[in-house]
């Protein structure tokens, strides 16, 4: 089934299109989440939604989660709570020191703050894939 598909039986669609993204910015998302991966050998993800008290510890916990932790890099964004946290894996962290991570969280930020959630996502991809380099 594809974003925006409604399901047989059904008269509504998937929960996806209740979310703050566009089936568009949704796509853009995904595409600027390959480009990434591919250009740096790392697996970036992105989270979209509440974060639990300690924020930061939420977003770690989040990032253990993941196929391969150390390879990766997780952006947290809470809009409701107007929180983001960017964490990286131990070998993704050799690759994007936490100087670069924050430059790239500045970006997003300031793009969040214009009303621009996928931009700012889209954007901070983009920011720490190119410090990450070719791996």
């Amino acid at each position: 089934m594809t974003v925006g598909e409604i399901q047989a039986g059904t008269e509504t669609p998937p929960e996806v299109l209740d979310g703050p993204f566009s089936t568009r910015q949704l796509l853009r998302i995904d595409e600027a989440l390959r480009l990434a991966d591919q250009g740096t050998g790392l697996v970036f993800s992105v989270y979209v939604g509440g974060l639990d008290e300690p924020i930061r510890e939420h977003a770690q916990r989040l990032h253990r989660q993941l196929a391969d932790p150390d390879r990766s890099i997780l952006i947290a964004v809470s809009p409701n709570q107007r929180k983001l946290e960017v964490v990286t894996g131990r070998y993704a962290r050799k690759r994007i020191p936490d100087t670069y991570a924050k430059l790239a969280a500045l970006s997003m930020v300031a793009a969040f703050g214009g009303g621009d959630l996928a931009g700012g996502i889209i954007n901070g991809l983009d920011q720490l894939a190119s410090h990450a380099g070719k791996g």
